[in-house]
């Protein structure tokens, strides 16, 4: 019998697929891996079903998907950072908000643990761009019903360098769910992953996903799969100002006399972080060509 449903969880190599309210264990048919396919934490599925097991057979077009975290058809993605223990890392939050805003994912800045120092400084900066932002606490309950109105009615991912709070953050938002925490490493000054695969829940009126930890190190040295052509049009506070740059389309909006967003940085219209954060991705990015 074949039957429609959602993947709400991967591990190793088996898929978990809640249909009709039931969840199944499942395998998927070999011809994906041939296709250079694999299925993926939120893809809508058909499975072939044998009691509580089944086949998965068919993937449905995804209307998005991220590698990292590897989950698929998200609305928003909760980019989590900690204001303290561990130190905020500025530009893996703007790279995770490109992969965000190159997917078609809308992204939110979260600001956790801030019962131990205030993140309104770091709300500014985001806010000033046109993102979301929360202030949270795992510990207080700051910010969570803020957090459960927008995880209502949408399917959602956090993420966020390992030890900065996703899972203790879920576990305050829906407590049965109970997931793994670890404490801090102090002498790695970050934390032990304690998430292994990625899960799918229901929970505030719409879906979260928990994902695996990753550290400032692997995400910064991972590519940035964004051409240095379509780079700045990720950064959301660019925007206006790119078209009114003397050498539209073609400036590259890093120090060339009569750029636009440069000037706008030196009025203080676009926050210096932001623009030394595009200014890192371009130079990772200016000599990748289309068919790389």
């Amino acid at each position: 019998m074949e039957i429609n449903g959602t993947i709400i969880r991967a591990l190793s190599g088996f898929y978990y697929v809640e249909a009709e309210g039931t969840v199944y264990e499942c395998r998927a048919r070999g011809a994906f891996r041939k296709e250079g396919v694999s299925p993926l934490v939120g893809d809508s599925v058909t499975i072939e079903t044998d009691g509580e097991k089944g086949t998965v057979v068919r993937i449905w077009e995804r209307k998005n998907y991220l590698l990292r975290p590897p989950v698929a058809n998200l609305d928003r993605l909760f980019i989590v950072s900690s204001v303290k223990s561990p130190e905020p890392n500025i530009f893996v939050i703007d790279k995770m908000s490109v992969f965000a805003e190159k997917s078609g994912i809308e992204p939110v800045i979260v600001f956790s643990k801030c019962e131990l120092d205030d993140a309104q400084l770091l709300c500014d900066i985001y806010e000033k761009c046109g993102f979301s932002t929360v202030k949270c606490s795992s510990v207080t309950g700051e910010g969570l019903d803020k957090i459960a109105a927008l995880i209502s009615g949408c399917r959602c991912a956090f993420t966020g360098n390992s030890g900065v709070g996703k899972s203790s953050l879920i576990n305050a938002l829906v407590p049965d769910l109970s997931l793994e925490t670890n404490g801090i490493s102090e002498k790695l000054g970050r934390g032990r992953h304690t998430t292994r695969s990625v899960s799918l829940y229901s929970a505030c009126g719409g879906y979260i996903a928990d994902t695996p930890g990753f550290s400032s190190f692997e995400q910064s040295a991972s590519p940035l799969l964004v051409e240095k052509e379509e780079l700045a049009e990720q950064f959301p506070e660019f925007r206006r100002f790119i078209t009114e740059c003397r050498f539209y389309p073609s400036c590259s909006h890093t120090r060339d006399k009569g750029c636009a967003v440069c000037e706008a940085v030196k009025n203080g219209e676009i926050p210096v972080s932001r623009h030394e954060s595009y200014l890192r991705m371009y130079e990772e990015v200016k000599n990748i060509k289309a068919w790389d």
